[in-house]
């Protein structure tokens, strides 16, 4: 825990980089700016020791505990805010009538908390008068381990959604902790969590209607072989290493959580398994745990589809997705929630997490981790949506995003995985809240007194 100073802010954390050399008084400029923006500027984290990689650019902001205070939210952009063990906050949305809203949640616990199986996120989306658009929990499960988890919930203006919430004007996404740790006498920590919010908007399709298809191949193909492929996961959905068909090792230790994306276009189907090897000679009591890794899928807009667990005891050990649907509109329709899910093309993720109790009785590690990846059919057309969603090009793949994968890249910038990045300073001064004019006066100044340090001498 981060001791606060004596005006009750947290200290500011270094930026990422620093360049040598750079002018002390454009670097004091920075800092003051920094603690001027109030204390969650310093929310960034400086060690590498934190569970989750926040993406570069989210802008951080509070959530209100009640509506009237409720901070807006754009389209397009993510976010980072924190959420006390006893709080319900809420964020504005300002919808019109045509457009459908997703909003999801990342809840990170800190170092060190304790969590227990049903504790749990829930998100929904509701309108100024109160009434209920959509809502979603997720739990951290039977692992019992603190570890990144996302929650999902949706304002839809078409068939599928709520009839009240098909009007403009003001909505809210309201984010609450749910299980064991707001009851008194708990085992589980009261500690704040982390929170990431994703915003994406879907604009609506030409023509109306439609059902969720009637059938479809559910069959588990043959695994995929080969050699693996080394592809280091990355620590969080904008580090998520890219991954295509094919065999891939990676290494994981308990407690740790790894990202991976993977494109998926209309009308195709992905199929996914996570093998842990077997154990290394690091202690431990040995035996064997019901539920010791789990491998969450998540859609281009951060909502969970489904989860697949394996024990362990010791030896290698497999855990595969049930067969999913092939991308499409329709799915939207359907009344099973991880086929409905399966709604858009674009980056799909995964994410894999190994248990803290896989420490105890089996050692600290690494253990090897295999994933088998499958991308089966062709892409076929998508909606013609009317407008674009936000971001750009979300709900689809690209040819970015296939030169992405072939590299076997990672990162990237929101939802849509873009491209961005930015050095540390830039994310600090971003995660202060600064106005646009004030970022771009301090930036210039220190790009200023940096090129005219790498001037030779002579040139002026």
């Amino acid at each position: 825990m981060r001791r606060r100073t004596e005006s009750g802010r947290l200290p500011v954390a270094p930026p990422a980089r620093r360049r040598r050399g750079a002018s002390a008084a454009v670097c004091a400029a920075l800092t003051a700016a920094l603690c001027a923006a109030g204390p969650y500027a310093a929310a960034v984290p400086a060690d590498a020791s934190y569970p989750y990689a926040f993406g570069d650019d989210d802008q951080v902001v509070r959530g209100a505990t009640g509506t009237g205070d409720a901070v807006r939210l754009d389209a397009g952009r993510t976010y980072r805010s924190t959420l006390p063990d006893d709080a319900t906050l809420s964020y504005r949305l300002d919808l019109d009538a045509s457009t459908n809203a997703y909003v999801s949640a990342t809840a990170v616990p800190r170092p060190g908390a304790r969590v227990s199986a049903a504790d749990g996120l829930r998100v929904s989306v509701q309108d100024a008068d109160g009434h209920v658009c959509s809502t979603n929990t997720v739990h951290f499960g039977p692992t019992r381990s603190a570890h990144p988890v996302a929650a999902w919930a949706a304002r839809l203006t078409g068939e599928g959604g709520s009839y009240l919430c098909r009007g403009a004007g003001a909505y809210y996404a309201v984010v609450e902790r749910r299980g064991a740790s707001t009851t008194a006498g708990a085992s589980s920590s009261p500690d704040d969590w982390d929170l990431e919010l994703d915003y994406v908007s879907e604009p609506a399709p030409r023509g109306a209607g439609g059902t969720a298809p009637e059938s479809w191949n559910s069959a588990s193909p043959e695994p995929v072989l080969g050699d693996p492929v080394r592809r280091a996961g990355g620590a969080g959905f904008a580090e998520a290493r890219a991954l295509g068909r094919g065999v891939w090792k990676d290494a994981v230790r308990p407690g740790q959580t790894l990202f991976y994306k993977v494109p998926v276009d209309w009308g195709q189907q992905l199929y996914a398994t996570a093998e842990l090897g077997s154990g290394t000679d690091g202690g431990g009591e040995g035996g064997f745990l019901g539920t010791a890794l789990t491998m969450s899928l998540y859609n281009p807009v951060r909502g969970r589809v489904d989860d697949a667990e394996t024990g362990y005891g010791g030896e290698q050990t497999t855990a595969a997705l049930r067969p999913l649907p092939p991308v499409a509109y329709e799915n939207r329709y359907a009344s099973v929630d991880r086929v409905g899910a399966m709604r858009f093309a674009g980056w799909y993720y995964l994410a894999v997490h190994l248990g803290t109790p896989v420490e105890d009785r089996f050692g600290d590690g690494p253990f090897g981790l295999t994933l088998r990846i499958r991308v089966s059919g062709s892409a076929r057309p998508g909606p013609a949506y009317v407008g674009r969603s936000a971001p750009a090009g979300v709900f689809g793949v690209t040819g970015g995003a296939r030169e992405e994968t072939a590299a076997g890249a990672g990162g990237g910038s929101g939802s849509g995985g873009a491209g961005g990045g930015g050095n540390g300073t830039m994310r600090l001064v971003a995660a202060g809240g600064l106005g646009t004019g004030s970022l771009l006066v301090l930036w210039l100044a220190l790009w200023t007194v940096l090129s005219r340090r790498r001037r030779p001498y002579g040139t002026g």
